[in-house]
């Protein structure tokens, strides 16, 4: 294990006016918990190879219950703890699922007529297992599911699950901390199902369940997310029947029965665009191996407006830039795909702390993202928030602290800092970073950063103020 000095950061109290609850930092850590160290001040420079997609990965793997027959496998999967934990979600339900090739591909037999109710402990660790529902409904007609977990980044309501359910005949009850859905005594029966957002989820959920009902289903003002478009298209490989996946209108025709078959998940926009972001917040240049440029887009293109430089070669994506003091200011609406994503809306506010002038960003799909803001601030940024705007007004420095991740994307926002940052930066709870980055570390210090997963043996206690 690589052994490093971790002195005690600054105890710095910052300031923030936000009308959220996070500026309260007074938080205490254990010294010997698992903790990122980044030396900042690194340009990344170099080759990586973009992971698979994890928002993709885990509705995927959901969707290999919808196989009556024969082995569905999956490849390029990225290797984080949500992925271990849906598998075992698998496996603790009565289906046969294995890892391997580094954990990079899943085989899962799903031809057991019942499964078994998903084990509470497990389901409450991540909000990927809400997309369980369609297929177990669509497999059995029945199906209890605790509340799931996940990042706290505000409301995300289930009604549009339940509304996608129910357009197909199910009942929907919610008691005791659980999801209930049942199909009719007949089955599902496929329908017309208007969603009132475009959610990824229930567009997904709904999906699935249609794909088994007897008739036609159609989504109207359904998500259009290339991790949508994967989920549609393994189910054609299975031998279902749907069209309009990556618009806002998708069909599905009900079949029968549904097969195994052979998917790779594709890359993740999520961690090349973080990648991306980093490469441009160091004065970095970098090139994602795999990355998807058309994905990519709404990310890539705000990239340029401020002055970086993106070059596409195939499926390779170069992105470079100079100091990032020299880049333009711009502003950032997050909002559904092909919007800019809510994903990266948090990592692109660590960039835009060192950018000339005044930065805003609304993200217009979940608004309780701003537990980076109060520690980006620790760390010498100028951000206020105001309702559901994020104002950043650009610093030329960033100085290291000590700092905690409050939900996966929030950590990628401190990573980002960090790298940026003069100093030493410590993230504590990367739990959630690991939900959805695969080698972090080791793939960062690949591009040339100075970052390392930590354990001490200290038994000290760190306040956090």
């Amino acid at each position: 294990m690589f052994s490093y000095p971790c002195p005690i950061g600054s105890n710095v109290s910052p300031s923030v006016s936000t009308n959220t609850q996070t500026s309260n930092l007074q938080t205490s850590v254990a010294i010997n918990e698992p903790h990122i160290v980044i030396e900042g001040g690194y340009p990344l420079s170099g080759s990586i190879q973009v992971a698979g997609s994890k928002n993709a990965a885990l509705a995927l793997i959901a969707g290999t219950l919808l196989a009556t027959s024969g082995v569905t496998v999956l490849h390029n999967l990225p290797n984080i703890t949500d992925i271990a934990d849906l598998v075992a979600i698998l496996n603790s339900m009565g289906a046969i699922a294995n890892l391997s090739q580094g954990n990079s591909t899943l085989t899962v037999d799903a031809s057991a007529g019942r499964f078994n109710e998903p084990p509470p402990h497990l389901v409450s660790r991540m909000r990927g297992s809400l997309q369980l529902l369609g297929p177990l409904l669509a497999r059995q007609g029945i199906v209890r599911l605790a509340m799931p977990g996940g990042c706290n980044i505000g409301a995300r309501a289930v009604d549009l699950h339940e509304k996608g359910l129910r357009g197909l005949g199910a009942t929907w009850t919610i008691d005791a901390g659980c999801f209930f859905a049942e199909a009719p005594f007949d089955g599902l029966i496929g329908g017309a199902v208007y969603l009132d957002k475009p959610s990824v989820g229930a567009t997904m959920n709904t999906m699935m369940a249609a794909s088994l009902a007897t008739g036609v289903t159609t989504i109207e003002n359904a998500a259009q997310e290339p991790d949508v478009v994967d989920l549609a298209n393994l189910i054609v490989a299975m031998g279902g029947l749907i069209e309009g996946q990556g618009t806002s209108r998708i069909t599905v025709t009900g079949v029968e029965s549904l097969h195994g078959c052979e998917f790779n998940v594709s890359p993740d926009r999520i961690e090349a665009g973080t990648y991306a972001i980093a490469a441009v917040a160091t004065g970095g240049d970098i090139t994602l191996i795999g990355a998807d440029f058309n994905a990519l887009s709404p990310v890539l293109s705000k990239l340029t407006d401020m002055g970086a430089h993106v070059a596409q070669d195939g499926n390779h994506v170069r992105v470079w830039s100079g100091p990032v003091q020299t880049l333009t200011g711009t502003s950032i609406v997050a909002s559904p795909h092909p919007g800019f994503p809510t994903d990266l809306q948090q990592p692109f506010t660590s960039l835009l702390t060192l950018v000339h002038g005044t930065n805003t960003i609304h993200d217009s799909v979940y608004e309780g993202r701003f537990g980076h803001i109060p520690y980006l601030t620790k760390m010498g940024a100028n951000i206020k928030v105001e309702g559901s705007v994020t104002i950043v007004s650009g610093v030329s420095t960033l100085s290291g602290a000590d700092v905690k991740a409050t939900d996966l994307r929030a950590g990628a926002a401190l990573v980002v800092a960090g790298l940026a940052a003069n100093g030493q930066t410590r993230i504590f709870d990367v739990h959630h970073i690991e939900r959805g980055y695969q080698e972090l570390c080791q793939r960062l210090r690949q591009l040339g950063a100075r970052c390392w997963h930590v354990n001490v043996s200290d038994t000290d206690m760190l306040v956090m103020e």
